[in-house]
């Protein structure tokens, strides 16, 4: 692929939005925030993906190598390694049997927080801690906490990354 064909290639990347994000006003701001057009449809795993046009006029669909999962909170990710843990942890294992990578951005959130059980969950601060490593481990989860304000920015630079890197060594 030359340079220019690169460069085409990452200006026609479409985020693909997971059919079952809720279209928030939240959501619309963090979509426009990603500077990106995009697509909703159902995602097999995670929220976020992208897909871009190649030089051959085929599409590259992105979502079964890398695919964000957003929490608004780590209240939402106690509920997620608690209550709904069977149903993240398949999301999660599909992941792995595609030879997905999964990031993990939990808005409004630390490790401060978690470690210190800062946030609205009877789930145990050292249970909390011990559900993220291990699934760092089990699955290379790749967790980061952001502000809400900046989660469409990171969807947008995790995925342009992520895609520039396949392209220059795959394509």
């Amino acid at each position: 692929m030359t340079p220019f064909e690169l460069k085409a290639s990452l200006e026609s990347m479409t985020l693909l939005v997971d059919s079952r994000e809720q279209p928030t006003e939240n959501w619309k701001k963090r979509i426009e925030l990603s500077g990106l057009g995009h697509e909703r449809r159902k995602l097999e795993f995670g929220d976020y993906s992208c897909q871009c046009q190649l030089p051959d006029g085929s599409m590259l669909d992105f979502s079964d190598r890398v695919a964000i999962e957003r929490k608004m909170n780590l209240d939402e990710l106690c509920l997620c390694f608690g209550k709904e843990r069977g149903r993240f942890e398949r999301e999660f294992e599909r992941a792995k049997e595609a030879g997905c990578r999964m990031y993990l951005l939990v808005e409004n959130g630390s490790w401060e927080q978690a470690y210190h059980g800062k946030y609205r969950s009877r789930y145990h601060p050292k249970a909390l801690v011990a559900s993220i490593h291990a699934y760092r481990a089990r699955y290379g989860m790749q967790l980061d906490f952001c502000k809400a304000e900046l989660t469409g920015k990171l969807i947008r630079e995790i995925l342009f990354r992520e895609l520039k890197e396949v392209l220059e060594n795959e394509y």
